[in-house]
Formats: C-alpha cells, structure tokens, sequence
C-alpha cells in the first residue's frame, strides 16, 4: 500500500525579461512550497549573450537532484544552505555584481 501525500503547491513563478542593455536575457524565480515551507526553488539569470552553456544560464541555484547547488557558467557546485531567504538574497547580490562587471566591460 503506498503512503498517500499532498501534493506540492507551486505558489511562486516569477519570470522577469530585461530590458535595455540586458534585452533578451532574464531573471527567474521558482518557488515550491508544501505546508508553508520551500521544499523546492530555482533561481536563475539567463543570458544568452553572457553564456552559451548550461541553456545560457549565467548564474543560478537550485536543489533539484537532492542538494543545494550553484551554477556559474557552466560549472555546477554544491553549496550550504541555510534559509531560502538567504539564498534569495545572495543571488540578487551576485546578479548586481556581474550587471557591474558587464557594465564596465561595455
């Protein structure tokens, strides 16, 4: 007899295109939620014109596959987790550094 549970509410899709200078890239947020808590997210600037890897995903975080995990350029590496907030938040931060570091190198 398998054991019966609720299912997974996806309360939070959030896909934002840039526009100006970023035309053509974009900002996503996936957000899984069950009884009140992240069970599970995705996080991701995608740029083509930045990165041509990874389905031109510059920078991301995720926990699919059963760990927390980085992506930067291609590369895949683990990484703590403490709440998603602070995930949420140390993603804007790393987005706003390298839309710096583009900026400067245009």
């Amino acid at each position: 007899m398998s054991k019966r549970t609720r299912p997974v509410e996806t309360v939070l899709i959030e896909i934002n295109p840039l526009k100006g200078k970023r035309k053509g890239a974009v900002l996503k947020e996936e957000v899984w939620f069950e009884d009140g808590a992240v069970v599970a997210y995705n996080l991701a600037y995608i740029n083509l014109k930045r990165c041509r890897v990874d389905n031109g995903r510059v920078l991301g975080y995720d926990n699919s596959h059963g760990y927390h995990h980085r992506h930067f350029m291609g590369i895949v590496m683990a990484v703590d987790f403490t709440t998603y907030a602070a995930h949420f938040k140390r993603f804007l931060e790393e987005v706003h550094e390298l839309w710096r570091i583009e900026d400067e190198e245009n």
